[in-house]
């Protein structure tokens, strides 16, 4: 019985270490994701997360240490992605580029609906014109 009993603690420990390596690795990548996006490192924020426990991340001495030091070290800034300063440029060339045609699409539109405007009141001067002078409408051939 011993040797069953044995074997299943050292399926159990060895499941448990399992667990804790892969929870390791979940904080350290939390750690990084939190740094690359330059927010403060606190034992909060990892948690969260690294869907970890407090007690796990301060039972840890390895992860325990890196998080007190980076927290020490205050906000760290983010990484610069690459071509910010392009990307940014054609950004601004976009959006100027957007307001330039809603202003000429708005000065389009309202010339259009001043010439409609203008074209149903000659339309309905005509039509009574020709009332007057004793036309009668006929209907419209199909």
């Amino acid at each position: 019985m011993s040797d069953i009993r044995g074997r299943r603690t050292a399926v159990l420990a060895a499941a448990a270490k399992a667990k804790s390596e892969a929870k390791a690795h979940a904080a350290d990548q939390a750690i990084r994701r939190l740094v690359k996006r330059g927010e403060p490192v606190t034992f909060q924020a990892v948690q969260r997360e690294a869907s970890v426990s407090h007690a796990f991340l301060y039972g840890n001495p390895d992860l325990r240490t890196r998080i007190e030091r980076l927290r020490s070290q205050g906000r760290p800034q983010p990484a610069p992605p690459g071509g910010t300063d392009s990307d940014n440029t054609i950004i601004q060339a976009l959006t100027s580029q957007i307001t330039h045609l809603k202003k000429q699409h708005r000065n389009e539109t309202q010339a259009l609906r001043a010439a409609l405007e203008q074209a149903h009141g000659e339309n309905l001067q005509l039509r009574r014109e020709l009332t007057r002078l004793g036309w009668t409408a006929q209907p419209a051939a199909t």
